[in-house]
């Protein structure tokens, strides 16, 4: 499981820098708040989530790691989508940054579950 969060991450990176760039060129600040939380929720979080059940096998190969990778990997695009929506004016995408952000810190509580749990010395 640590390899795939790992991998997902590496996409995220791409995804997050790309949007930098494309800001950059165009003088559009607009996504600021997307491409940060595809960077902190998508890059960061789940290279750092990866690193640990790869140094902690026995919390990776719990029910609770997959059902963090899945929902973790939903939420995002469902949140970011629905912000970059928002903030285009669409003012209808509110309740799906809504889900996704819900979803989002459901996968979050269920990450420090699974370590709380799964993690020894």
């Amino acid at each position: 499981m640590g390899i795939r969060f790992i991998k997902i991450s590496v996409v995220y990176f791409v995804i997050g820098v790309c949007m930098g760039m494309y800001m950059s060129m165009t003088e559009k600040f607009d996504l600021t708040p997307v491409h940060v939380h595809v960077n902190l929720l998508g890059w960061v979080s789940m290279a750092l989530a990866g690193l640990i059940y790869k140094v902690y096998p026995s919390a990776a190969e719990t029910g609770l790691a997959k059902v963090h990778f899945w929902l973790h990997n939903i939420a995002l695009p469902v949140m970011m989508i629905a912000l970059a929506c928002l903030v285009s004016g669409v003012e209808s995408a509110g309740p799906f940054i809504a889900i996704g952000g819900t979803l989002m810190v459901l996968a979050i509580i269920l990450f420090a579950i699974n370590i709380l749990k799964n993690v020894k010395s």
